[in-house]
């Protein structure tokens, strides 16, 4: 035993007893996470072409004959009160999975690398951007995005230029009946028009717009800082018990009745079967770290080039109606959306970070 209750390290004896499992299970599931991943990725990237939306009718006329129609409308009442709705739901689940991890985190890994004498600091870290991360997430949850009511109506008018391409002059919200302000949107799950749309989160219940996506992006940030840090820790512990009990000099025989030298997929395989909450952990949280950062990334451009989701979306797709082999009504008109909001990078986080400054300054204007 190691000091602070370390769980014992293998012997040649014991590695020895697990070398009949060698790889196999281990090397199927990053087979079918690698597959996931790159269906996820595909379906993203082919997700506006007709083939794709075709396959997809076509799917889902294949499950309606076999799917009891009963089940069918209860899946989709489902999928419109998840999707469709204000609810709680995501937010429940977003601070179940925190929770979860961050107990496995204090449950074991903390205890662990304190007895690996590990920087307190670097243990603690994790705490800190939990604590920040919270926050900011309460503030993204609670603030007013920007809801355009009759009081404020003229104020947003006068914020932003119409572009007569993608927000023409004098429209009118048919929901709500007021006059829409250059780079508004009417949110259909939250009922009411958003100045500076970008998009509506179900993780936050809430619109992100005009007045909180800066609290949106510091949320987004921590987020994918604490997935990072906790990964790191629990990598550098992991490493470091690997290098006290020299694991990885170990030896086990084949099935040849050779002795072979532990090898890395052995190894790993050996500490999901050691520690399986602890590896389970750690891959969850690297997964999360890479899709939460290719996520921020996105969101970063966006913000520095003074862009949202709904802009970004619908200039995309106004692009795409110029490529090869898309299908268009011949009499449409070239219907081209030009970014005409940014006014170089600090001018850009200023109108995000400091919105009601901007507001004031062009209302005098």
């Amino acid at each position: 035993m190691l000091g602070g209750g370390m769980p014992e390290l293998p012997t040649e004896i014991q590695t020895k007893e697990i070398c009949s499992l060698r790889m196999d299970f281990l090397v199927l599931f990053l087979f079918y996470l690698a597959l996931v991943l790159i269906g996820g990725v595909m379906i993203c990237i082919c997700s506006k072409t007709h083939r794709l939306k075709g396959l997809v009718r076509g799917g889902a006329q294949i499950f309606s004959y076999i799917i009891p129609e009963c089940l069918q409308r209860a899946m989709l009442r489902l999928l419109h009160y998840l999707f469709h709705t204000r609810n709680h739901t995501f937010i429940i689940l977003h601070l179940t999975l925190q929770g979860m991890v961050y107990a496995e985190y204090t449950w074991e890994i903390f205890g662990y690398c304190r007895a690996l004498e590990l920087s307190l600091y670097s243990l603690s870290l994790p705490y800190l951007l939990l604590i920040v991360n919270l926050f900011f997430f309460t503030l993204s949850c609670v603030t007013d995005p920007g809801t355009i009511t009759k009081a404020n109506e003229l104020l947003f008018l006068q914020v932003y230029e119409f572009d007569e391409v993608m927000f023409p002059k004098n429209m009118k919200c048919s929901t709500c009946g007021l006059r829409k302000p250059a780079r508004s949107k009417h949110c259909s799950v939250c009922n009411r028009c958003v100045h500076r749309f970008d998009h509506h989160c179900v993780w936050v219940n809430n619109c992100i717009g005009a007045w909180n996506t800066r609290y949106f992006l510091i949320y987004l940030l921590t987020l994918t800082a604490s997935a990072a840090t906790v990964a790191t820790v629990t990598t550098m512990f992991l490493v470091r018990l690997v290098m006290v009990s020299d694991l990885n000099l170990e030896t086990y025989v084949d099935d040849l009745g050779h002795f072979q030298v532990i090898d890395t997929v052995f190894l790993v395989q050996y500490l999901f079967l050691t520690f399986p909450r602890i590896v389970f952990m750690l891959g969850f949280v690297l997964i999360l770290s890479f899709l939460l950062g290719g996520y921020l990334c996105f969101a970063l451009y966006l913000a520095a080039t003074n862009q949202t989701t709904n802009e970004w979306y619908r200039g995309n797709r106004a692009r795409c109606q110029h490529c090869p082999g898309t299908v268009r009504p011949t009499s449409a008109e070239p219907w081209v959306y030009r970014n005409s909001h940014s006014h170089g990078l600090w001018s850009n986080l200023r109108e995000i970070f400091l919105p009601a400054a901007v507001h004031y300054e062009r209302k005098k204007k």
